[in-house]
């Protein structure tokens, strides 16, 4: 009897396979792929040893004004006055505690994927001479805004073709100290803020990097092409080169803006333990590098897995939505800084990502850090005394 019933229960469970299979074998050839993913080669990651030793210094932030913003992307100060853009459009001024909108460069409704093209979304934010704030909006492009009166001035509109493109992804943005020049990244030319996590996924070098704007004779010049996911921007204390973290690849490019090097680019560091979203000075002269993602090593990093396997990439995507997708993401966090150099001086982490989860930027001020985050409803604090 039991050889007669395990035959049952073999054909029961390979009838079973075959009913499952046959159909996701046959969704998988037939349903369209929106994405065209490329294989990635990623260096093993670094192991998290010495000042990259795992902790738990990012569970000692408190959050600030928990559920009454969202997604505050990147934040700037002037004094103890602070500004951020958040997912639903607005630029925000905390003063005193107290948050006031003070300017939209888009219009409602907000909320929803569809609509945030016509919403906007305030990215890098800026503080230039007079206290101006220079703001990179993903989908209108760059502006000025007055933090007194919140009226705003279009700088680059992402209608206009710059060099025969348009720019799709207005992602950060990095100005002199005179306000001359203003530093920018175009994260894609295919991919909107939205699907950021095809243009993560597809791996293509379609981000036109690195764009300078001149405040004066309003030209914008192209310096940098052919980069993978391009993101956060930022200058160098001495000013005469820009950083560009490419995000897709975990590692930081340098572009020279004056001296000997000018228009030169090299690598400022590779293979980073994670993958690279904001850049911001440190208050000892390196930079504080907020990742967007963690390669765990010792572990399993999720990402370099897929790197070199797109048909998997492929069949997650036929089947998912990117919505479904985020939800799988580890929460896990990690910021580390810089010396001037590039080599590693420290690294926060939180590895359950209960505090501060999605880390999307370190502003430092007064001894303070302040993590600006692209999806949590909420800044979170860290005093550096207590770390």
């Amino acid at each position: 009897g039991s050889t007669y019933s395990s035959k049952v229960f073999r054909v029961t469970f390979l009838t079973l396979a075959a009913t499952l299979t046959v159909p996701l074998l046959g969704a998988t050839v037939l349903l369209d792929c929106p994405i065209d993913p490329q294989p990635i080669s990623l260096k093993e990651p670094p192991l998290l040893t010495g000042v990259l030793e795992p902790n738990s210094k990012l569970q000692k932030a408190e959050r600030l004004w928990e559920n009454q913003l969202v997604g505050p992307e990147s934040i700037v100060n002037t004094g103890d006055v602070l500004f951020t853009g958040t997912a639903d459009g607005k630029i925000l001024k905390i003063e005193d505690g107290v948050i006031q909108t003070i300017a939209r460069i888009g219009h409602g409704p907000c909320g929803t994927r569809e609509d945030e093209p016509t919403c906007g979304r305030p990215l890098g934010i800026r503080v230039g001479p007079n206290n101006t704030l220079f703001v990179a909006d993903a989908y209108y492009g760059l502006y000025e805004v007055n933090p007194g009166t919140g009226e705003t001035k279009m700088l680059v509109s992402t209608k206009t073709p710059i060099e025969g493109q348009k720019l799709s992804f207005v992602n950060d943005l990095t100005v002199t100290r005179d306000g001359r020049k203003i530093y920018f990244t175009d994260s894609s030319s295919k991919w909107q803020r939205r699907d950021y996590l095809f243009l993560l996924m597809e791996g293509t070098d379609d981000g036109r990097h690195l764009l300078e704007y001149d405040t004066v004779t309003k030209e914008v010049k192209v310096l940098m092409v052919g980069l993978r996911f391009p993101n956060g921007v930022q200058l160098s204390p001495a000013e005469d080169f820009v950083l560009v973290q490419e995000t897709t690849m975990a590692r930081i490019r340098r572009y020279y803006v004056s001296g000997l090097m000018k228009g030169g680019a090299d690598m400022f560091v590779e293979n980073m333990p994670g993958l690279p979203d904001n850049i911001r000075l440190s208050s000892s002269g390196g930079y504080w590098v907020a990742m967007a993602a963690v390669r765990p090593n010792p572990g399993f990093s999720m990402f370099d897995f897929l790197s070199e396997k797109p048909w998997i990439k492929r069949m997650i995507f036929k089947l998912l939505s990117q919505e479904t997708v985020t939800k799988f993401l580890p929460k896990r966090s990690l910021i580390v800084e810089l010396s001037e150099t590039g080599s590693y001086k420290r690294s926060f982490h939180d590895l359950t990502g209960m505090t501060a989860a999605y880390v999307s930027e370190v502003h430092e001020h007064d001894g303070y850090l302040y993590l600006g985050s692209f999806r949590s409803p909420f800044i979170c604090r860290l005093n550096l005394q207590h770390v």
